[in-house]
């Protein structure tokens, strides 16, 4: 997904910065025409542009201590009002990319949020089966005991016969039959 959207995020970014370079030409002229703004906006930070750069070029050839000579007012309003459009196109674009991962991020929570809320759903699935496979396997318990039941009676009356046929017949009745027994006989 990031792949797919990388372009997609350079193509937003260019069209913004083209959109930005009008803004950012209508400042320059609006500088360049105004008294006020090109001394107290334009001049002070081109003159320290100015200064950081050729002090930085003059150390880099190995000058040091050499004083550096401010522009003229009318190069320091126009490299003013440079700084200042391209300021304003960084912002620009730099506000769109805070924008973006806002957004981004918004994404992100929900797209978390909905899957906590499918794992609770399904949590709550498997414990709703599980009371349901506990209540299944009670009545098959339930279901299995009558025929265990069944079972030993018959295994009782085959004893019963055996031991009847091994004495022989001395008894023509069986012993008097016991009140489980009874009960045992009457549910059968």
């Amino acid at each position: 997904m990031v792949v797919g959207a990388f372009p997609m995020a350079k193509l937003l970014y260019l069209g913004i910065r083209q959109v930005s370079k009008p803004l950012a030409n209508r400042i320059k002229e609006a500088a360049r025409r105004s008294e006020f703004f090109k001394t107290y906006v334009c001049l002070p930070p081109a003159q320290l542009y100015h200064w950081v750069e050729m002090r930085t070029k003059m150390r880099i050839m190995g000058f040091r201590g050499t004083a550096i000579k401010p522009l003229n007012e009318e190069a320091a309003a126009e490299l003013g009002a440079e700084l200042l459009g391209e300021a304003t196109i960084f912002i620009v674009g730099g506000g769109c990319l805070v924008l973006e991962y806002w957004r981004h991020q918004a994404q992100q929570r929900h797209k978390e949020e909905e899957q906590r809320a499918a794992w609770d759903a399904m949590q709550d699935e498997v414990g709703r089966l599980a009371l349901a496979v506990e209540a299944l396997q009670t009545q098959v318990q339930q279901a299995v005991a009558p025929s265990a039941l069944e079972e030993l009676r018959a295994q009782m009356q085959e004893v019963r016969a055996q031991l009847y046929v091994r004495e022989g017949g001395a008894r023509s009745t069986p012993k008097a039959v016991s009140a489980s027994e009874k009960q045992a006989a009457a549910e059968a």
